[in-house]
């Protein structure tokens, strides 16, 4: 859907596999700042994801309609993010970040996109600190060694993790 009279359109791009805590809070906080937030769920199978694109989608779905925020859609993307947002009539790319490391990455990505489009800006979130050491990877290997994962992830997220771990088996001793 392109930009139309004015409206701002940002898109927060990402794996979400799974959709953590430290998502929803720049999800919250990224709607404040446009029209329009369109999450975008990329495929990204280098990431070795524990979930199908598809499921996803359904988890993200599920969790932005727990925020009840209404200017907030997800779209599942598989194509360039420049090309995707461009697509999207979006002006703003919205990431977080976590830490220095997160920083030096999305520093080198956004440079990257500026050059492929020049009118799509990018705009860093600090996650809250309380969130700040929450990532995907650490939820999937905290889970898959039979650590808690509640206070990263959403009730019916954490559910969902253990659910899909039971099937593809834990490791180490627990």
């Amino acid at each position: 859907m392109p930009q139309t009279g004015g409206e701002r359109v940002g898109v927060y791009p990402g794996t979400f596999d799974p959709i953590t805590k430290g998502h929803a809070d720049i999800i919250r906080r990224g709607a404040k700042l446009v029209d329009r937030l369109i999450i975008g769920v990329t495929t990204n199978m280098s990431k070795n994801p524990l979930f199908t694109p598809e499921e996803r989608i359904a988890m993200v779905e599920r969790e932005v309609a727990s925020l009840e925020l209404d200017n907030v859609s997800v779209v599942g993307f598989n194509a360039l993010l420049m090309k995707f947002a461009e697509k999207q009539g979006a002006t703003v790319i919205v990431r977080g970040l976590r830490a220095v490391a997160d920083f030096e990455y999305e520093y080198q990505m956004a440079g990257m996109n500026q050059q492929l489009n020049a009118g799509i800006e990018t705009v860093f979130l600090m996650a809250d600190v309380s969130l700040q050491p929450i990532a995907s990877k650490l939820v999937k290997e905290i889970a898959m060694f039979g650590g808690d994962i509640t206070p990263f992830v959403s009730g019916p997220v954490r559910d969902d993790v253990l659910a899909r771990i039971d099937k593809v088996g834990r490791m180490g001793d627990y």
